[in-house]
């Protein structure tokens, strides 16, 4: 220590802090010998807090405001001073100011997936990441907890701490949540706000705590999202009736683009021969024609919204006809019959037309 700044510290009389970065959080603010002069200015800033060292104890704490250092306003010094009457000559102690501002765009991600149990797709490894903004909300516990005797305590000192910890209470939110990967993106502004109330109940602890948090991003496995991007592909297509056929129809374009391949001409084929039996089977049991009607059984097909319907015998057709479904109008037709034919020309129909009661005469 110079001479100078010997007879600088003999001429301070004021103590303040300008926060001149924005990764600070603690700054001990320095003085020849640790001595304050009594009656010195203590000026304590908006965002800012002071706290008190004498001798390794924590001593008195001053909210945002400008205060005279006295007896008076040192209550807790002065006990551990010994100070009975006040005190005319300087007194060492050391003072820290704590920045109280928020904190923001601390980021935070997954350095491995995390496994998880999802309820359709089973076992699975997600990755997440997004951003969270702290502050400190306890400055005697912060400063016992974390700062010591550190002369300035950035926030990156404790940002790799603070990420692992925020991470592993992110595997909790999500086995909480249950919610399904299919729905998790659905759900990020959930997850961010359980994730804020189990990490501020470890934060508490070190006199810090979350102020906001944004999941920005949980990703799904590679197989997962390509299982997702194939269901998709389905739907557009068609609907067609089974993955199965559907990567059976991958396997022939994989194989087209490459003829030379023997393998994937193979692959191919069989891929082909397996879809092709499949269609060909379903096109037989579309040309197959309906089973005929028992013996004996009348029987009539019915044309109904432009789409035939049956064959239906005649307790059908007389429930639907009371039903206004079949009407005399209604086009029908049976084996041995040249045409479709309305269903009151039909001989063996004609009187079901005829069954309803006459209407009821006009009373009075």
């Amino acid at each position: 220590m110079s001479i100078w700044d010997k007879l600088k510290g003999e001429l301070i009389d004021i103590v303040e802090w300008l926060d001149q970065d924005r990764e600070t959080i603690v700054h001990r603010f320095e003085r020849y010998n640790n001595e304050i002069k009594n009656g010195a200015q203590l000026i304590v800033r908006e965002g800012q807090m002071a706290a008190f060292v004498s001798e390794g104890q924590l001593a008195d704490v001053f909210n945002p405001g400008t205060y005279t250092l006295v007896t008076k306003n040192l209550p807790i010094l002065a006990t551990l001073k010994g100070w009975k009457y006040g005190f005319e000559s300087p007194f060492k102690a050391e003072c820290y100011f704590v920045s109280t501002r928020i904190f923001t765009d601390r980021k935070w991600g997954t350095k491995n997936p995390i496994m998880v149990r999802d309820p359709e797709f089973g076992p699975m490894r997600l990755r997440a990441f997004g951003t969270f903004a702290i502050r400190v909300n306890n400055v005697p516990t912060f400063i016992r907890q974390l700062v010591g005797s550190d002369s300035r305590f950035t926030i990156e000192e404790i940002g790799e701490q603070l990420r692992d910890m925020l991470v592993a209470r992110f595997a909790d939110a999500l086995g909480e949540a249950k919610i399904a990967a299919l729905d998790l993106a659905a759900h990020q502004d959930e997850l961010g706000r359980k994730l804020i109330g189990l990490v501020n109940a470890d934060f508490y602890a070190m006199g810090l705590e979350v102020a906001s948090l944004v999941v920005e991003n949980i990703s799904l496995p590679p197989e997962v999202e390509q299982a997702l991007d194939k269901r998709t592909s389905m739907g557009v297509i068609g609907n067609l009736d089974t993955y199965a056929k559907f990567q059976a129809a991958q396997a022939m374009e994989k194989a087209a683009e490459n003829p030379n391949g023997m393998a994937g001409m193979g692959a191919g084929m069989g891929a082909g021969f397996a879809m092709a039996n499949q269609m060909g089977a379903a096109f037989n049991m579309q040309q197959q024609p309906s089973p005929p009607p028992l013996p004996g059984a009348l029987s009539f097909f019915v044309a109904i919204d432009n789409a035939q319907q049956g064959p239906f015998d005649v307790p059908a057709l007389k429930l639907r006809i009371s039903s206004a479904q079949i009407t005399p109008q209604t086009l029908v037709w049976r084996q041995g019959m040249p045409q479709w034919t309305p269903a009151s020309d039909v001989a063996e129909l004609k009187d079901l037309f005829t069954i309803a009661p006459p209407p009821i005469p006009p009373q009075g």
